[in-house]
């Protein structure tokens, strides 16, 4: 399927890893022009390097840094048609799960909501403006099933998570008469490195479990989370949700919140 993606200009952020470098890939494949950004490069990112890629490195928790890629799009390819805000998770220094409410203090609240949160703000304000002058544009925002499931555990994350959700469809409804079509996507455990990386989701969990790692992703984490297809998410499977979304192909599909989850909602 032709997405219809050639030449559009993108921003995606959280990009050198996971989801948001499987969004680059898929985006730069598909002919867009792709303005990623993230704290720091990877060598995954730098093998996609060519004319139709810019990276920016950036701390997004700078209240100044989401416009400053933002403008960096404009300036290098002359605009903006999309954003994708995925960037999220622990934020930096920080490490989930948390098992009660009461281990967040108040600055791991606060910067739980600045990373999650109002660095999405920022970047959509800033985006807004740059794609109104083009007619219209598509933002995907990044969630979790965490933000539909409230659970005794990383309280502070699931709330930035529903308050982002809150944020996307009120975008939905002022924007979308004027073209921007705002949606979101809602992940479930996806195979990261939050759960990868050395003390990470997995290693946090098998110490208080009494397993090992990889224990706890091939079966422990899939189990408890009653997971139907029995495995974590793979990032190339949220990466094609969030292109097909971002294309001209979706043009009639707004504030709605997309679950790519293995199964992990049970609602109706």
């Amino acid at each position: 399927m032709d997405l219809q993606l050639s030449g559009r200009v993108a921003v995606v952020t959280g990009a050198s890893k996971g989801i948001g470098l499987a969004v680059v890939r898929t985006l730069l494949a598909e002919g867009a022009r792709v303005v990623a950004a993230s704290r720091k490069g990877s060598p995954e990112l730098d093998a996609l390097a060519g004319p139709n890629l810019v990276h920016v490195p950036v701390d997004l928790t700078d209240p100044e840094a989401p416009a400053q890629v933002v403008a960096r799009a404009v300036a290098a390819f002359g605009g903006l048609d999309i954003l994708v805000n995925n960037a999220g998770g622990p934020p930096p220094g920080a490490s989930l799960p948390r098992f009660a409410f009461l281990t967040p203090t108040d600055d791991d609240w606060r910067d739980m909501f600045e990373f999650n949160l109002f660095a999405v703000v920022r970047a959509v304000r800033a985006a807004i403006p740059e794609m109104l002058g083009r007619g219209g544009g598509a933002i995907v925002n990044v969630s979790s099933t965490s933000g539909r499931q409230p659970a005794p555990m990383n309280v502070d994350y699931n709330a930035a998570k529903a308050a982002l959700n809150n944020v996307g469809k009120a975008l939905s409804e002022e924007y979308g008469p004027q073209g921007i079509r705002v949606n979101t996507v809602s992940p479930g455990p996806v195979r990261t490195a939050w759960w990868t990386e050395e003390g990470g989701a997995a290693d946090i969990l098998a110490a208080a479990m009494g397993t090992d790692r990889d224990t706890v992703m091939d079966t422990t984490a899939p189990e408890m989370m009653k997971l139907t297809t029995g495995r974590l998410v793979e990032p190339q499977e949220v990466a094609d949700v969030i292109a097909l979304l971002v294309s001209p192909r979706s043009g009639s599909t707004t504030g709605v919140d997309y679950a790519v989850d293995g199964g992990f909602l049970k609602e109706v």
